[in-house]
């Protein structure tokens, strides 16, 4: 059977899993929430990831529409799927979704401009049981990274592009403009890393990129869509950047738990 695209049709499940104590995030990133804890873990959906600074902590609005994309697209050890996932940082997004998505129906890539967030990123599929290869008589979901700059005119480099072209791009970028940034309280620019933060002058620096890179013939397969994450009053932007491409025939926006958009996904 050939990947499909159903209807949403449980998203209050989904809402229950989060703890009302989070709504200060829903006018952008959370600022001082970022820091949870030093060192630990931190719940995923089903998974349980490994944390570690400067690393920033995966958040429950992202948690959010990666459980909406695994249960509204499906595909299967029949027809597996590729997905490149940008600025991976924990790699919570394509380990979620190699969770969740059947067995040998996806091989995920991930790259980040940190050696730390990948070092935390194959620590976690470690942790997760998610392997670089598939081995034996029963297929696997798999996981590898390389490290890379998004924002580099030369992206994506030889390591990236033998995994390419994709059936699907997700991303949660940095995407803090300059100004919010210069803001934020010392306990998160001191802690964190401000790559994995700021999302240039306008904030919108990293959704360039990702429209130049779409905008390639050889990095989305017939058919793919891309998955971003976006801040505050950003959805409508990124949205249009998509859609400028000329590459998408069909865009949507989805809310987070707090009926903030958060999500822009984009469809050939």
């Amino acid at each position: 059977m050939a990947p499909r695209w159903r209807r949403w049709s449980s998203e209050g499940h989904v809402e229950n899993l989060y703890n009302t104590s989070w709504v200060a995030l829903q006018n952008s990133i959370s600022l001082s929430q970022l820091i949870l804890n030093s060192t630990g873990s931190q719940p995923f959906g089903p998974l349980n990831l490994l944390t570690r600074p400067p690393v920033l902590i995966p958040r429950p609005e992202t948690e959010h529409w990666v459980v909406k994309l695994a249960e509204t697209f499906v595909p299967t050890p029949q027809n597996p799927v590729t997905l490149l996932d940008l600025g991976t940082g924990s790699a919570c997004i394509p380990l979620l979704l190699c969770h969740l998505w059947p067995s040998g129906s996806l091989r995920a890539h991930a790259v980040d401009i940190s050696p730390h967030a990948l070092n935390l990123a194959n620590d976690n599929a470690d942790l997760c049981g998610i392997p670089a290869c598939s081995e034996g008589s029963h297929p696997q979901n798999t996981f590898t990274t390389s490290l890379a700059n998004i924002l580099d005119p030369n992206f994506p480099d030889s390591t990236a592009q033998t995994h390419s072209p994709f059936d699907i791009i997700t991303s949660n970028p940095p995407y803090i403009a300059w100004k919010d940034y210069l803001e934020l309280p010392c306990s998160v620019k001191d802690f964190e890393d401000p790559r994995a933060l700021f999302g240039g002058p306008s904030g919108f620096d990293f959704y360039h990129a990702i429209s130049r890179l779409v905008s390639r013939q050889d990095i989305l397969k017939p058919g793919g869509f891309v998955a971003l994450e976006v801040g505050y009053n950003q959805a409508e932007k990124v949205e249009s950047l998509m859609l400028q491409t000329g590459r998408f025939r069909q865009t949507e926006l989805w809310l987070d738990p707090w009926g903030k958009q958060r999500t822009v996904i984009a469809r050939m």
